[in-house]
């Protein structure tokens, strides 16, 4: 069975690729719990935070941004002090200040998928990439979500960190036209 060949190398990865990578994700938390995994992954592997991924929810009391959105210094100092996690003061503070965000984006009672989803038309970009060198690093769709997200006071959302949340969350499928996922997650019914 032919993989994307970016999640080789432990059963942990392989199995993030099998069955979460790339389906598309519509769950306002969820997605919210991703945009902030991406952002705490910058400048390190993916594979260093899915392996922190269970620690993360414990700590971030399971990413709801109600709960985040109110943390005070002591909580602040506990998060900075628990080596489960990405342990930079850059990266909590845009977390609670992502919450904020996702509370106003979400005030008027549009759904946070929506406002995501709006960036790919509403479904996902179907790509056939051959080559993980053909794989663009962003995109015109990624740098308008990053716009957007930092308008509305969003941190560590850079186009790059954007577009890996758009093919993390099925916005866009990137699975290579060899790897086995491509056609299931291409034909997964919403």
């Amino acid at each position: 069975m032919e993989r994307c060949p970016w999640c080789e190398g432990f059963d942990l990865y392989r199995q993030y690729h099998d069955e979460e990578w790339g389906v598309p994700l519509y769950d306002d938390k969820a997605l919210f719990e991703l945009l902030i995994l991406e952002g705490a992954q910058a400048g390190l592997s993916w594979a260093t935070i899915l392996k922190k991924r269970d620690r993360y929810r414990q700590i971030f009391d399971g990413f709801q941004p109600h709960l985040i959105a109110h943390y005070d210094e002591a909580k602040v100092a506990a998060l900075l002090a628990d080596p489960g996690i990405v342990r930079n003061r850059a990266k909590v503070a845009a977390t609670i200040q992502n919450a904020r965000g996702f509370l106003e984006l979400t005030a008027n009672g549009r759904t946070f998928s929506d406002f995501l989803w709006q960036f790919v038309g509403g479904k996902p970009i179907q790509n056939d990439w051959r080559s993980l060198a053909e794989v663009p690093g962003k995109t015109p769709q990624s740098d308008a979500m990053s716009k957007e997200l930092k308008g509305a006071g969003f941190k560590f959302v850079g186009s790059t960190i954007c577009y890996a949340f758009m093919q993390a969350a099925g916005m866009v499928n990137d699975h290579l036209t060899t790897c086995f996922r491509h056609d299931e997650v291409k034909t997964r019914p919403r």
